[in-house]
């Protein structure tokens, strides 16, 4: 019997020294990730950007996951969720989302918005296990690899939390 151990979890305001580290887990979790411009262009417009870490006991601060919120009025639109692939499966995910939706709430958010691939089964479970409910389908928004979709886009579900 092998057990894994739980690691202890900090979350800290995202900052400009975190792009090289979240630019080692993006591409490995994504078949079109974010750009380093995309994050940094991310920070500099003020959208709330998280970063959970690993601190366990004898570990460097290892980052597991990061997220982006950008608020607009009274809405939240989270824009990246993510944990590491070896970390995935672990409640991660949902530990970071709650934190984002709370973060929301923070800044007076009444809705809460995201949009995933339908491919994604896994993160509309989560979302779907967290209130969120399908709004439409937005056509042709995401890349996506041309052997796959015969004209190279992805569509999204839309999904919104009301908060």
């Amino acid at each position: 019997m092998s057990a894994q151990l739980k690691p202890n979890l900090s979350l800290r305001p995202m900052q400009t020294d975190d792009l090289d580290a979240i630019m080692q887990i993006e591409p490995t979790i994504y078949s079109h990730p974010w750009t380093r411009g995309n994050f940094s262009d991310s920070l500099n417009s003020g959208y709330s950007g998280w970063v959970l870490e690993d601190i366990s006991l004898g570990k460097t601060n290892e980052m597991i996951g990061y997220s982006l919120l950008m608020m607009v009025m009274d809405e939240a639109h989270l824009l990246n969720l993510s944990i590491a692939k070896d970390q995935q499966k672990r409640g991660l995910g949902r530990y970071l989302l709650e934190h984002m939706i709370t973060i929301a709430k923070t800044h007076k958010a009444l809705n809460m918005f995201l949009e995933v691939r339908p491919s994604n089964i896994s993160a509309i479970a989560l979302y779907e296990n967290m209130g969120f409910c399908e709004i439409s389908v937005r056509r042709g928004y995401y890349p996506a690899d041309p052997k796959i979709s015969e004209t190279g886009r992805e569509d999204a579900v839309l999904m919104g939390l009301a908060l």
